[in-house]
């Protein structure tokens, strides 16, 4: 008989996972259901607008790469996500402005909520609290208020799919309720076959995590999969604590694949993802099996995660919780606990002696003040 996998181990899996992280990844469905009900309470009416900016960092921004694949071939007006401490140049009265910080707190968000304040742009938050949510209410500023003590890489739903409902109260978009619907009922059924009762032979993460152990996974999407590729790299950062990249088709096949050519030593170190889609493109479908000949052989392992359901929300988020479970069995089979980052803690400590947050927070209290 085959020897049992550690991850069909669920005591040991809570020996590792100390926080529950996979809790998150089982009961996604729930939370996206959730993020609806609190969304639709939000009350927006701003005017026409010509362009979108979402203002985060980290696990606050990857919804906007989300938002911005989602709604590449739907909205009439171009989405951006700034991860700066200003925003665009062109940024103006017009533009619209979703400044994302789950904590409140996150010091870049700050400073372009501020940038934009001082634009008069048009600006809706979200996030669970702090100076963010506290200076949104003093400047009457739109806000949707999310949940209180979730990881904020597992809080993404919470940050995703609010916007997608106040773009759809703004006209700008189209039947997101259906979407969401369909997503959720994907999502239940994924979920369902990657949680940690289903046995290794049944369960794709499982599989996916135990053949990347050891590696430096690399992940290649294509099209509105790019943000896709982008979550599991960040994370297998954050919650496996390994090196990740991603990359997309087809530009991938204009340079990356050139440095796997003379790299013999090196290449036995990674391991390669690829998000697929049963109606990919034929000229994506050609590439994608093109490169799977040239790293077969030179990389560890190939591993494909092949998203489900019909609509485009549902094929991106049905792949990106494949990777949030299998980043989750990588962090158990490498005995780390999956949910504290203590090297970002670390860096917010250090960059906290610039004191530029308190800055920040003058400034946006004499803006109160003059508005008031």
């Amino acid at each position: 008989m085959p020897k049992k996998s550690i991850l069909d181990d669920l005591n040991f899996i809570k020996r590792i996972d100390k926080s529950g992280m996979l809790s998150f990844c089982v009961d996604a469905a729930k939370h996206y259901e959730s993020a609806v009900n609190i969304a639709e309470k939000v009350v927006v009416g701003y005017p026409k607008l010509k362009s979108i900016i979402v203002a985060g960092m980290g696990g606050s921004a990857i919804g906007g790469e989300l938002l911005k694949d989602w709604a590449n071939d739907a909205l009439t007006v171009p989405v951006e996500v700034c991860r700066e401490y200003t925003l665009p140049a062109y940024v103006d009265k017009n533009t619209l402005v979703f400044a994302i910080s789950y904590s409140g707190e996150t010091e870049e968000t700050l400073s372009a909520f501020l940038d934009a304040v001082k634009r008069d742009c048009m600006i809706i938050c979200i996030g669970s609290g702090g100076t963010l949510l506290k200076f949104a209410e003093k400047l009457k500023i739109p806000s949707v208020h999310v949940p209180e003590g979730i990881p904020p890489r597992a809080a993404l739903p919470y940050l995703f799919i609010p916007t997608l409902i106040i773009l759809q109260k703004l006209g700008l978009v189209a039947k997101v309720k259906g979407e969401i619907s369909e997503a959720v009922t994907v999502l239940r059924q994924v979920c369902s076959e990657n949680a940690p009762e289903k046995p290794m032979k049944e369960n794709s993460s499982k599989k996916i995590a135990t053949g990347i152990l050891g590696t430096v996974p690399i992940v290649y999407g294509f099209g509105f999969y790019r943000s896709v590729a982008q979550r599991f790299k960040q994370q297998f950062n954050e919650n496996s604590k390994i090196p990740s990249k991603w990359e997309i088709f087809p530009e991938l096949n204009h340079n990356e694949v050139v440095g796997w050519e003379k790299a013999e030593k090196l290449t036995n170190h990674f391991s390669a993802v690829i998000i697929r889609d049963k109606s990919e493109p034929e000229p994506i479908k050609c590439r994608i099996e093109a490169t799977k000949e040239l790293l077969s052989g030179k990389v560890r392992g190939i591993y494909e995660v092949w998203s489900r359901g019909e609509g485009r929300l549902a094929k991106m988020l049905s792949a990106t919780i494949i990777g949030d479970f299998a980043s989750i069995y990588l962090a158990v089979l490498r005995g780390v606990d999956p949910t504290p980052v203590k090297t970002i803690s670390m860096l917010k400590d250090k960059v906290s002696k610039t004191r530029l947050k308190n800055k920040i927070v003058r400034e946006l209290q004499v803006l109160v003040e003059k508005r008031s």
